[in-house]
């Protein structure tokens, strides 16, 4: 049976050079993939852009409205993989969606994503991952004291700020992210 994966982490731990790399290995066997990101997610508008330096055209931009089962209902008996880039902004309906997929179509789907904004809260596609998943995969990265990044502190104008909407894409409106770890986020704040 094929599983639902969520593989999380903060900014800067790899996530999309991760499913850049999947997308390759499964290409490489000659198997058919699916690549989807949320429309919100700006950056690279059709595309997604590891900070690398590598980028691919999604097959698909889901919007908050969409239902990805009907999107992908016609590739159901010939896709091997379902990749998702920034699935934190998917709404609840939408994981639930890829749950079923992933079990009633026996294709995996694999999902990475940011577990929390930059105030520790949840995201919803996020919250909803962490409870149904059936792998759940930490990818990590280091804040600039050594220590293991958890938190992904937003700066505006080069500032760390504690107050705003949650869905602000890193580069726009001359705002940035930083990982940091517990204690150096709470000294920031």
């Amino acid at each position: 049976m094929a599983k639902l994966y969520f593989r999380y982490g903060a900014m800067n731990s790899g996530k999309t050079t991760a499913l850049l790399q999947v997308a390759h290995n499964y290409e490489e066997k000659g198997m058919k993939i699916l690549i989807l990101k949320p429309s919100v997610d700006t950056k690279g508008n059709e595309k997604i852009v590891s900070r690398l330096g590598i980028s691919r055209k999604v097959d698909f931009l889901i919007s908050i409205e969409d239902s990805v089962k009907n999107i992908l209902e016609k590739f159901k008996d010939s896709v091997h993989c379902i990749l998702v880039d920034e699935v934190q902004f998917l709404k609840e309906y939408q994981i639930d969606e890829l749950f079923e997929i992933s079990v009633m179509w026996n294709i995996p789907v694999i999902c990475y994503g940011l577990r929390t904004d930059f105030l520790m809260n949840g995201f919803e596609g996020s919250r909803r991952l962490l409870l149904i998943a059936h792998s759940i995969e930490e990818l990590k990265t280091i804040c600039g004291c050594g220590s293991k990044a958890i938190v992904n502190a937003r700066k505006v104008n080069g500032e760390f700020v504690f107050y705003g909407e949650q869905c602000v894409i890193d580069g726009e409106k001359n705002v940035e992210y930083e990982s940091l770890c517990g204690k150096c986020f709470m000294m920031k704040k």
